[in-house]
């Protein structure tokens, strides 16, 4: 067996790149065609792999970040595009990032919080979208604030209004546009982390891994994610690591 064939049974056993898409990144999935496929930076990003590798694909959407991770193990799929996070990461093998998004908190107005530390006091309730990457995250580091989950953060955002919560947790362009929808209310300055996106894979499968990871630096270095990003109008609102991080 050549490497190559090495690299494809190991990433794609069945003989097709079956890659989950989390539809609710709305920076890297920004319409679909009319028969329902996915169209932004992570489906060209699976396609662009499947091409590399000679093989063909099929892209399976999923609703939200965490039924696309639960595709994965669950094998409905063998890659995933979405965010690379620690929790996640103990049932996925990551590539370096090939992208990477600010995540922070919407107040509404008249909210005495000022800055980032103010958030994480007793008695501060969060809207956060269930099982999203900073949702992970927030839970692993907030001290004394409570996070009060939605499906989704269309849902958070309602979740957010309706009951008089203290903040909303999300990526910055998503709620660059929200605070456009709710009357006084503001982005705190700064960001609690950066939400870096990758490509899983099922760990162990070595030569796939190397693969994968290999193929994000390139992308990164040679200017190809930037060239994407600029294709689907979203280059203002992510972040190219040099080569991948």
């Amino acid at each position: 067996m050549s490497d190559a064939d090495a690299i494809r049974s190991d990433l794609a056993p069945t003989g097709t790149l079956r890659v989950g898409i989390n539809m609710a990144n709305m920076l890297l999935v920004t319409d679909r065609e009319a028969d329902g496929s996915p169209i932004g930076v992570a489906p060209d990003m699976a396609r662009a792999i499947a091409r590399r590798l000679d093989m063909p694909v099929t892209l399976h959407p999923y609703p939200m970040p965490g039924a696309t991770a639960d595709a994965l193990s669950a094998g409905e799929v063998d890659m995933v595009l979405i965010a690379n996070e620690a929790e996640r990461a103990k049932t996925i093998a990551f590539s370096p990032a090939y992208c990477g998004i600010e995540a922070t908190y919407l107040v509404p107005d008249g909210s005495p919080i000022a800055s980032l530390a103010d958030v994480d006091r007793p008695r501060i309730r969060i809207a956060v979208a269930g099982r999203a990457a900073y949702d992970l995250y927030l839970t692993r580091t907030l001290k004394n604030a409570e996070l009060v989950r939605a499906a989704g953060l269309p849902a958070a955002v309602d979740l957010f209004v309706d009951e008089g919560l203290d903040a909303l947790a999300g990526l910055r362009p998503a709620l660059i546009d929200n605070a456009k929808t709710i009357p006084g209310a503001r982005l705190l300055d700064g960001s609690y982390t950066t939400v870096l996106q990758s490509i899983g894979i099922v760990p162990g499968r070595q030569q796939g891994i190397d693969f994968v990871a290999e193929f994000c630096r390139e992308a990164c270095r040679s200017g190809m994610v930037a060239d994407l990003l600029a294709r689907h109008g979203v280059s203002d609102r992510l972040t190219v690591p040099s080569e991948g991080i």
